[in-house]
């Protein structure tokens, strides 16, 4: 399928596809405020908890840049099922951990499983994300508005897995949690296999890993741009901003714990959720239909220099702050959520901008490189969580983010509107 037009069968597995996403990014932000959460109580710092979320990161690039060949040579559904398989597979291995283990062994357990549900979450994400270029109509818009409609609604699924996994955690407990959620999962994959309709690319055989490596300057500066816009996000958002929250809100109480596990987890499942909802109707913020391709690539430009100003302000504010308030913890959340809607309309063009970018043949190839670097992104900002609110505090952590969205946007002054196979809007 070529994805030109809308026929039913290409709605269909749009919908199969989707709704896989979905189950599978549900139990993502879940099993992530899980954990975050569960080893912040048993005393890890900042910078030992950001390490649970290396390999996680590692894994992805990894994957990513393998998962566009796998694609290619065996086809999407394969990938999409492995995904879903081994982030059951991760579940059920986290709940083996035992609490009576040390620090640097419960780490590095940890750090394997995440790993091992980094590489299954690329897997979904790349297969989906590819799917969309194929089965979209071309018409009207349609391949903005599909993606829109897939990263804005995932985000927002994953969002209420953020609410989900703090909400378990202080009901259920870690374990119970856990296992819960891998045998939903597990429901949901088989589901999957058995409805999944034609309409997906069945792999080709003379398929090259070196062909991975994209020859387009488009797909390598949008990469770029990328890196540094994810992790100017995950610099704040992995470690950071939940351990300030917990210290505000906590009186190390376990009823106070409880409460303040339901108000983080509220928190960033209502950052997500905002953000998925920009983020699925950016194509009407930008009134996408009527501006041709080149105006697209400069509004990146421009939304992403906006973007940059929201965590530069914010930093001034901890500065002036010099330590937990009451107006700074109100301004946060203020500047926080401004933050997720300017960066929700910056990866929806993104996301939008790099299938546009790519040829039909080679999709998989582009999306997984391109996704190796939003893991890449994410991999930076993750490590730069722990370690710049363990050196400086909200101040540096902040700033860090804005001198990386400054990257990004520079990144994205060197797109050009020739590309190959895009289509009209």
């Amino acid at each position: 399928m070529t994805g030109t037009r809308e026929r039913p069968e290409g709605l269909s597995a749009y919908i199969a596809v989707t709704a896989a996403y979905w189950a599978f990014m549900l139990t993502d932000g879940a099993l992530r405020m899980l954990v975050l959460l569960h080893f912040h109580t048993l005393g890890f710092t900042p910078v030992q908890l950001a390490y649970l979320f290396v390999l996680y990161e590692i894994a992805g690039m990894v994957t990513n840049l393998a998962a566009g060949w796998i694609a290619a040579r065996f086809g999407l559904t394969s990938t999409l099922y492995a995904g879903l398989a081994l982030q059951v597979l991760a579940l059920l291995a986290l709940a083996q951990l035992d609490p009576s283990w040390t620090i640097a062994a419960s780490v590095a357990f940890v750090m394997v499983v995440q790993g091992a549900s980094g590489v299954a979450k690329d897997l979904a994400k790349m297969s989906s994300k590819s799917a969309v270029k194929l089965l979209a109509p071309s018409e009207d818009g349609g391949l903005f508005r599909w993606v829109a409609v897939l990263t804005g609604s995932k985000n927002a699924v994953k969002g209420l897995g953020f609410l989900l996994g703090a909400g378990l955690l202080a009901v259920v407990g870690f374990t119970a949690a856990v296992l819960g959620m891998a045998a939903v999962l597990a429901v949901i994959l088989l589901a999957v296999l058995i409805a999944m309709p034609p309409g997906l690319p069945k792999g080709r055989k003379g398929a090259r890993f070196s062909e991975v490596f994209s020859k387009s300057g488009n797909v390598n500066w949008l990469s770029a741009a990328r890196v540094f816009l994810f992790g100017a996000r995950d610099v704040w958002f992995v470690v950071g901003i939940p351990i300030y929250f917990y210290a505000v809100l906590s009186d190390g109480t376990e009823e106070g714990n409880r409460a303040a596990f339901f108000l983080i987890g509220s928190f960033m499942a209502v950052w997500v959720i905002l953000y998925g909802l920009v983020q699925a109707n950016a194509p009407r913020i930008l009134r996408a239909k009527a501006r041709g391709e080149g105006e697209l690539i400069a509004a990146a430009r421009g939304w992403a220099w906006a973007l940059a100003a929201v965590p530069a302000a914010l930093a001034l504010a901890a500065l002036a702050a010099g330590g937990p308030q009451g107006w700074l913890t109100v301004t946060l959340v203020a500047g926080l959520l401004t933050f997720g809607a300017i960066f929700a309309v910056n990866s929806s063009l993104h996301s939008y901008l790099i299938l546009a970018f790519t040829r039909s043949e080679r999709v998989t190839m582009d999306v997984g490189f391109y996704y190796m670097a939003n893991a890449g992104g994410r991999l930076l900002g993750t490590v730069l969580s722990g370690l710049t609110y363990q050196l400086g505090g909200l101040t540096l952590m902040l700033a860090t983010a804005a001198a990386m969205v400054a990257a990004s946007a520079v990144a994205s002054g060197r797109l050009s509107a020739e590309t190959g196979d895009v289509e009209a809007t």
